[in-house]
């Protein structure tokens, strides 16, 4: 799932480092995609302090959500049908339709959560800002990361610039798509291309992701 379907599960927490935490995985695979972490290992001294605790509360329910939602029908059929309709409209590109099609499903969901009033995208930035930096850099350190110069240059960026609110237009996803991709190919994007795969996924969801919100309801029954 992606950054709004995550924060989904936290966005009643009356703790804001548990929504740091549960965004906090991706967020380092953005800084560094080799980044591979595991906080259980450090509990003795991330649970000594009870904000570097929730952050791992967070943590352990974004890798809990990710491996039920990746594990679901609604996931492996969306992403079939949708890996079939966008082969046609990438094959001037590099790009393998399995994986567009695999963030285009995550994506979709957090556009539709924002279409729908859901959740609200605002209030996910507003918790994110309430965490110390110092907080941060501390659960940082302690899971190995001795420079985090990287890290809070690219959380800066991520909080002012605030792109998820752009989700709510669905025309913004395939820019989001092509951007991502291209942290694994080389290619220019073409305006044509971004047109039809916006037109793609707008009738997709209006003929298929009606029922979207049973997902989240699924993995939420199945969480700990």
């Amino acid at each position: 799932m992606n950054f709004l379907s995550h924060y989904y599960y936290e966005r009643y927490s009356p703790h804001a480092e548990c929504v740091l935490g549960a965004l906090l995985p991706d967020l380092l695979k953005n800084v560094d995609k080799r980044f591979n972490f595991h906080p259980q290992r450090f509990e003795e001294i991330l649970f000594a302090h009870f904000k570097t605790m929730h952050i791992s509360e967070g943590w352990y329910r974004h890798v809990q959500v990710d491996k039920v939602f990746h594990g679901s029908d609604f996931f492996l059929k969306h992403c079939h049908v949708l890996r079939k309709e966008l082969v046609p409209l990438l094959t001037n590109y590099p790009i393998r339709p399995s994986f567009m099609a695999h963030i285009a499903v995550e994506l979709l969901l957090d556009h539709l959560l924002i279409d729908d009033n859901v959740v609200n995208p605002l209030r996910l930035y507003e918790q994110l800002e309430q965490v110390n930096s110092a907080t941060i850099n501390r659960y940082l350190n302690t899971l190995g990361i001795t420079d985090t110069s990287s890290f809070f240059s690219f959380y800066d960026r991520f909080l002012s610039s605030r792109y998820i609110l752009d989700y709510a237009d669905i025309n913004v996803i395939p820019y989001a798509l092509f951007n991502i991709c291209k942290r694994l190919w080389s290619f220019d994007i073409r305006e044509n291309d971004v047109k039809n795969i916006a037109e793609l996924l707008s009738e997709y969801k209006n003929n298929n992701l009606s029922d979207f919100r049973g997902v989240f309801i699924d993995i939420n029954n199945q969480l700990d």
